[in-house]
């Protein structure tokens, strides 16, 4: 384990090595092995192998509860942008593990919750929401979910919301259409997400 954690902290770029380390531990070693190396790779200087802790955290996560939760209330408050993008991932790990649609009542409160960085979790994890079983047979129950958020108070998150919203208008074109018809845009934090969604449509048409 200790050539694998210091081959780790040489990474400069990239995820792929982490997660990969993540998922041989995950295979040959019991949930329970798996939680306390992880919630232990957790208290590491390094980012690297924080990320290796929290991609087994969500290996675990839809077999062990205490894995979820410690994504939710713990890592969510790592300073390390590349913790919160690790944690993204596992988010959805979790989701793809217990099934989408099972996870709904998880991706709610996760959306809801008042840290961004949870709520950001989830809108990031997911993307591209309609290329996940149960949404892309529902693509209204996504862009209903990440709607819920377009008047968020955090910016991180609108800017999640807005690009993952954008991502489905290209399959879904008239269903996004529909949707931001409703939106006040005379609100900053509404319009400011409405902009994400429009993006490529104003790019087009100030080309044109």
């Amino acid at each position: 384990m200790e050539a694998t954690i210091a081959k780790l902290q040489t990474i400069a770029h990239g995820f792929k090595p982490i997660e990969g380390a993540a998922k041989r531990i995950f295979e040959c070693k019991t949930t329970d092995d798996c939680f306390a190396y992880a919630y232990g790779f957790l208290k590491y200087n390094s980012y690297q192998i924080r990320c290796l802790g929290v991609f087994i955290l969500g290996k675990i996560a839809a077999k062990n509860p205490r894995a979820l939760q410690i994504l939710q209330l713990e890592v969510s408050n790592d300073p390390s942008w590349q913790v919160q993008e690790t944690l993204a991932k596992a988010f959805d790990q979790y989701c793809k593990d217990v099934g989408y649609e099972n996870a709904l009542p998880t991706i709610k409160d996760w959306l809801q919750d008042t840290n961004p960085n949870v709520c950001r979790a989830a809108t990031e994890g997911l993307r591209i929401w309609t290329g996940r079983s149960y949404f892309a047979q529902h693509p209204e129950v996504a862009i209903q979910l990440l709607s819920s958020q377009k008047n968020n108070d955090s910016a991180y998150v609108r800017k999640s919301v807005g690009n993952a919203l954008r991502d489905i208008n290209k399959k879904y074109p008239q269903a996004i259409a529909t949707e931001i018809s409703s939106w006040n845009i005379d609100t900053p934090n509404t319009r400011f997400t409405y902009n994400y969604v429009t993006k490529d449509a104003r790019k087009k048409k100030a080309i044109a």
